[in-house]
Formats: C-alpha cells, structure tokens, sequence
C-alpha cells in the first residue's frame, strides 16, 4: 500500500460523506422553499464552480476537502431584499429550521445504510471466528472458554467471521455487561460460556478489544521453511536456498515462521546469523535485511517467503452475502448498532471507562481507507459506512457550532417560545470551538504516536 493510494482513498471518502451530509441540508431547505446561495464540497480556494437553477446557486468544489457548507440567504449575514426575505433562513419557524440542520447528520445515516445494503449484497469476505489463543487469568481464561473453539453466537445473534463476532460482544458489553457464547468444538459440540465484560475500562482500555478479553485469533502454523526467494533480495544473495528451513536466528530459537519475521523486522540493516537446515544437515549464514519503509517504520526484509498451506486458509474463510431485502434490513441494523455502539463508547470515554486513545484523527482514517481499498470494494463500503455513521452522530452531539448544539437552541427556542440570547450563542461558540480544539488535539497525538510506535 502506498501513500498515494492512502490519500486518494480518504480523499474520496471525505468527498463522498461531506456531499451527502450537505445535500441533506441543501435539499430540505430547497424543498422548503429557502433560498440557497452555496453549495460547497470543500474549504478554501475554489477549484470548480457553476452557477445554475432559478436562484443561481453556485455549486463549488473547494481546495480543502475536509468538509463542506451550504450557505442559505440569511439576514443576520447581509442585507436581503424585502421581496425575499421569506425566504431567508432566520424567517422561518422554529421546526423548519430544525428539519434543515437535522437533514445532514440523517442524510449520513441513510448513507451507511445504503453503502452497507450495497456491501452485504456484493459479499463481504472474513474469517470465522475460531479462538487460537486464550491468555491465561484473562475474563475468556475465566469463563472457561478454550483454544480451538469456533464462535457461533453472541448473545444469540449469529456471527460468522471475526469482524461480526468482535462488534457484537463489544456492543452486548456495553449494553449487558455480561455475554454468553455459544462455541463449537473441534468434535462439533456446541457449549456456551459467560463472559463476565462488565469493567468498561478493561474493555475499552489500551490495546487490541479481543486481547483485552483475552482470546486472540487462530492463524495456521506457517513453518520457518522458505517457499520462494527473491533473486535480489537478502536471504538469495547470503546463499539461502528454497526448502531452507531456519531453526536459529542470532543464537534464539525459531519454531514458526512469525518468530523469524519479527527479529528480522526489528534489525533492518544489521547482520544477522541464521542455521538453516538443509537436507539434515545444519549450515550457518550472515544475512543482513534490508531497510525497507512500511506505514511511516523502517523495517527490515530478506526477500523470502513462507511456506503455507493453502487449504487451512481455505477452510477457514466465509463470505457473508445476502439478497437485496435481507441486505436492506442488515443494512439498518448495522447502521443501528455501530450508531448506538459510538454513543456508548463515547459516553464511556466522558466518564474515564474507555481509553482516549481510541479516538482517530485523519491521518490513522486515511492509513484504513488505503488499507480498506487495496482489500476490495466490500471493505471500502465497510469503512465508508463506519465514518459515515460517526460523522453523523458527532454531528448530532449537543456542542454549539455543530448541527447538534444548533438543534439545542432551537429546541430551547421552542420549549421556551424565543431564541436564546447573542450572548450565550457567543459563549456556547467558543466552548465549541474549545472541546472541537481539544477532540482535534487528542485525535492527532494519537496518530502521531500511532505512527512512531
């Protein structure tokens, strides 16, 4: 994956939800008869525009794609002829102007509800749920549950892969505290466990959600035997032939082939001694891997491949795909569930249970955007449909200079029978703007840290 593919990917994906979001906006308040001035998708310089329809909006592409606005005829911004100021958009009544604000957030929702009906249809590719390791005093450790089991439900709600099984014990969590399994065994028994996942803060905490529940997934034991080499690459010119089998990297131990990449990675440009065996007997070599860059770290690499059986791949693969209708009614409940599901784990990081190190800024969004389009379109519209969904429910949150802190004074307007004053608009401005700066601030320290980890 490269950073162009990274930056293409995120920036259409940017594209694609602020459009939708501000469409949403702009056609309820055409359809409500509000004169829009501008439709942009983009901050700063225009790169493109039109001007079009009886009002002459201009449509605008900017320069900056980070967001968007839609800029409607407004007496508190300029002056508006009289023959037109029913149409502005402080003339109207309390509801309508809520029906305007809400349509971009709703617009993100009936989003990941198409892009999701869209991904079931085509099919979505994952791995099922088997348990490879159970990390002894873990709350997977003490519930019982064992190495080699398959996960079939959670809570009774099925779970084919790993992705299902993963959000759906995170979200029955949260909302239960505890969660029953259904496993299968190796001899196809099924047996059910209770997960104790009440503690909030070792669930959310640091750290990968399945390792903090103590189960990590099964991977096939790939030998340290070498497949193929690359004529140019380290291990070809050091005299490493095809078969080689490695059983000793600088004096430790190798059994599976992980053990030897993770050494090799760690020592980019450094000589290395390698005992291979060869045909029973133990030869010795001095490798030096290359420096290769990889997500921003300078590994390194041999030029070598694994020898892996390709069957146990195979058998442990599953496409999850359904017609349209059966893909309309999933889409809604994912959509439902991942909505509900960030409400949860934010609340859970107000109130210190959740880690705020689980909060993402652009640079770790574009690195899974890049990911997501290298693995195929399924998994595009999967994490289309996940930024989609957060998009709108932060754009729903009660903070003033987002759509939800203006729903707020308007319904306050409405409870009350008046707008809220200059004043406190003023003041809940740059408490917005103070929360968004410490969010943004959050959210970029950790992708740093991501990046030089």
């Amino acid at each position: 994956m490269t950073f162009l593919t990274s930056l293409l990917a995120f920036i259409g994906a940017i594209a694609i939800l602020v459009a939708f979001h501000e469409f949403g906006h702009y056609w309820v308040a055409k359809k409500l008869g509000i004169k829009v001035l501008r439709f942009s998708v983009g901050f700063g310089k225009p790169i493109w525009s039109k001007t079009a329809g009886k009002d002459q909006t201009e449509y605008v592409l900017a320069a900056i794609p980070l967001g968007g606005y839609v800029k409607m005829l407004d007496e508190r911004e300029g002056n508006v002829p009289e023959n037109e100021a029913h149409r502005a958009f402080n003339r109207q009544s309390v509801w309508t102007r809520i029906a305007v604000v809400a349509a971009g957030p709703i617009a993100n929702f009936l989003l990941a509800i198409a892009v999701y009906l869209l991904m079931y249809m085509v099919g979505v590719n994952g791995i099922k749920p088997k348990i490879g390791e159970v990390i002894p005093d873990s709350p997977a450790a003490i519930a019982g549950i064992t190495a080699g089991t398959t996960i079939q439900a959670v809570n009774g709600v099925l779970t084919p892969s790993w992705e299902d099984a993963t959000l759906t014990m995170i979200k029955e969590a949260l909302a239960k505290g505890t969660v029953e399994l259904s496993l299968q065994d190796t001899g196809g028994l099924i047996q059910t466990r209770a997960l104790d996942l009440a503690n909030s803060r070792g669930l959310l905490g640091e750290g990968d959600v399945l390792r903090n529940i103590g189960i990590q997934p099964w991977r096939p034991i790939v030998p340290a035997v070498f497949s193929k080499l690359i004529p140019s690459g380290a291990a070809a010119k050091a005299g490493l032939l095809v078969g080689d089998q490695v059983t000793e990297v600088d004096g430790q131990k190798i059994t599976v082939w992980r053990d030897m990449v993770t050494i090799i990675q760690a020592n980019a440009g450094q000589s290395l001694d390698l005992v291979v065996k060869r045909d029973n007997a133990l030869l010795r070599y001095t490798v030096v891997p290359e420096q290769v860059e990889n997500n921003g770290k300078t590994i390194g690499r041999i030029g070598a491949l694994p020898k892996v059986d390709q069957s146990e791949y195979d058998d442990m693969r599953v496409t999850v795909q359904y017609g349209p209708i059966e893909s309309f009614v999933r889409g809604v409940k994912r959509t439902w569930n991942m909505s509900s599901l960030t409400l949860r784990v934010l609340w859970k990081m107000v109130v210190g249970e959740a880690s705020l190190k689980n909060i993402s800024g652009p640079l770790t969004i574009a690195e899974y955007a890049g990911v997501s389009a290298t693995l195929g379109l399924a998994q595009f519209l999967s994490f289309l449909g996940i930024v989609s969904v957060s998009l709108g429910v932060l754009n729903l949150l009660p903070i003033p200079v987002l759509d939800g802190g203006h729903l707020l004074y308007y319904f306050i307007e409405a409870i009350k029978g008046g707008p809220v004053s200059q004043t406190t608009e003023a003041v809940g401005q740059r408490v917005g703007l103070a929360l968004l700066g410490c969010l943004m601030f959050v959210a970029f320290f950790n992708d740093i840290s991501r990046l030089l980890s």
